[in-house]
């Protein structure tokens, strides 16, 4: 009997992989913030840090990155909090755990997904302890329970949507088909289901679109007051490789600045220190730190600032148009069924559905708007950005009367012939 020339591949178990790519995701993730980090140490940027001390700064950074906050030591006495969420950044390990999850997906047998996720989340909160263990300088230190636990919110939600993707269906992953579920549901159910569910994707795309159109409005202050940020770019004379981090910071928290400007333009406006205010009305801020970015900010009284109260308002029209194509306004043909007076049945429904979306889209503008904020623990720069509830108030009833007006403009924009 001949023997095999190559033995046969023993397969690797799931927890195994799991955390073999998970680790992989949060490596390159350290070396992607270190290697900026260390260039600018190399060319004298951090004139006051060894090589210990940068590559404690890469870890601080790393937790920063995952939206760990950091304990501050002041040198008067007492400590603060640093904290901020640069969602640009975030990304980064997202976007790794995202492809991690279709790979994991790839070598998993239905139901046994849960296997890989466990040693992939146990590695990722091993390598936050680490982290943290090494941040600590004497002057910053983070918590090893939140080290641990925090980074684990970007990694597993890129995982588990990366591995939805492979996978294509839930039933695929978790062994429960979703669609089946419903079927055994009554009809009734499945309208009441179909009519949130788009109420829910309506409320997206409002959201989305808002941000979207926001996003351009931060684009055009950003082209009219290219001079100031020029400017704050000579005085701070960081030098190549210290520019470039300067700016590679900045566009990490470019998403952070679309919500702020969200904000602004619903009329809550946001916060650059205590005591400071930007809104559409006016612009008490104070001083700012030299940040380039922070040129785009407006002075002063603003002539044409109300009319940035139309981008919610807008979005708003668009998702209410979007549910009128959708035509699952199940609660409007419940309401003929029940009450003879039409116009009474559209006003109705359509103030309800206006409030449902407006206030889906309010608590999702206002979770952004919680993860947009920061906080330097220094002086007065203990307040940065929007403030969640008045920005969801502010946006939920903005959405709410835009998607009354798109959906009761709806057969108008569709031209629906006789």
């Amino acid at each position: 009997m001949k023997l095999p020339t190559k033995p046969r591949a023993i397969p690797m178990p799931l927890w195994l992989q799991g955390a073999f790519e998970l680790g992989q995701a949060a490596v390159i993730s350290a070396l992607i913030v270190l290697i900026p980090l260390g260039a600018a140490w190399l060319t004298g940027g951090f004139a006051g840090r060894d090589a210990l001390g940068t590559v404690q700064l890469a870890a601080q950074s790393w937790l920063v990155l995952h939206g760990v906050p950091l304990q501050l030591t002041l040198p008067e006495g007492g400590s603060s909090l640093l904290w901020a969420v640069p969602l640009g950044l975030t990304l980064i390990p997202f976007l790794l755990a995202w492809r991690a999850g279709r790979r994991l997906a790839r070598a998993s047998y239905t139901d046994q997904l849960w296997q890989a996720l466990l040693g992939a989340l146990a590695v990722y909160a091993l390598f936050g302890f680490g982290a943290a263990y090494l941040a600590d300088d004497g002057a910053t230190s983070a918590s090893p329970v939140a080290a641990a636990c925090l980074p684990l919110i970007a990694a597993g939600a890129g995982m588990i949507i990366g591995a939805y993707r492979e996978a294509g269906s839930w039933g695929r992953l978790i062994g429960v088909n979703l669609a089946d579920w419903i079927a055994t549901t009554s009809q009734s159910s499945r309208w009441a289901g179909s009519y949130v569910w788009s109420a829910v994707r309506a409320a997206f795309l409002a959201t989305v679109s808002a941000l979207g159109l926001s996003a351009l409005l931060l684009a055009v202050a950003l082209a009219i007051h290219w001079a100031a940020i020029a400017t704050i770019y000579e005085r701070l004379d960081a030098g190549i490789v210290g520019s470039a981090v300067i700016t590679v910071g900045q566009l990490g928290f470019l998403p952070n600045l679309m919500v702020w400007s969200l904000a602004w333009s619903s009329g809550a406006g946001f916060a650059l220190g205590a005591g400071s205010s930007i809104s559409p009305l006016a612009t008490t801020a104070g001083p700012l730190p030299a940040v380039p970015i922070l040129g785009a900010v407006p002075s002063g009284p603003l002539e044409y600032g109300l009319v940035a109260l139309a981008i919610p308002v807008a979005a708003g029209v668009l998702a209410g148009w979007w549910f009128f194509r959708e035509g699952e306004n199940h609660f409007d043909e419940w309401l003929q069924l029940k009450v003879s007076a039409r116009w009474f049945t559209a006003a109705v429904s359509s103030v309800t559905l206006g409030l449902f979306v407006g206030v889906l889209a309010g608590v999702a503008t206002a979770l952004l708007a919680l993860l947009s904020r920061a906080s330097l623990g220094v002086g007065r720069f203990v307040d940065l950005g929007p403030d969640p509830v008045w920005t969801g108030l502010w946006v939920a009833a903005e959405v709410a009367a835009g998607v009354v007006i798109g959906y009761a403009a709806g057969p108008l924009l569709e031209r629906e012939s006789r």
